[in-house]
């Protein structure tokens, strides 16, 4: 499941999607907010640059509110639902869980957003 080649080991990983030999990001603690975003400018590898093109990562936005909103309905079914707090105890728990995902969601939305362009390419020579 998470072996070299899949999407998911790149996405969960952060690693180069054609290579999967190497980070994308210049800081792979995941928990140091202040180099959250910044990434090598290309794969020392394989040589993929990651900006694709200009604001690439604008559509990363997209996926980064779809991992939001599918956080928010998960944590309201559990302790709505599943525990049975009050409502507001449940609107307050998707609050927390969004604060305490978000570095998270922000890497991950950038690793599926740019593994839908890029796939592994096991024939791949470095040059």
């Amino acid at each position: 499941m998470l072996k070299k080649g899949s999407k998911l080991n790149s996405i969960l990983t952060g690693t180069c999607p054609k290579c999967q030999n190497e980070s994308m990001y210049e800081d792979k603690n995941i928990l140091h907010l202040g180099n959250i975003l910044k990434m090598n400018e290309k794969c020392s590898h394989c040589g993929l640059k990651y900006q694709i093109e200009p604001s690439f990562f604008y559509g990363a936005m997209y996926v980064s509110y779809g991992l939001n909103v599918a956080t928010g309905i998960a944590a309201f079914i559990i302790s709505y639902l599943i525990i049975g707090t009050s409502l507001k105890v449940a609107f307050v728990a998707i609050i927390v869980s969004n604060i305490l995902l978000f570095p998270f969601i922000l890497r991950w939305s950038r690793n599926i957003y740019i593994n839908m362009f890029v796939s592994y390419d096991p024939n791949f020579k470095a040059q």
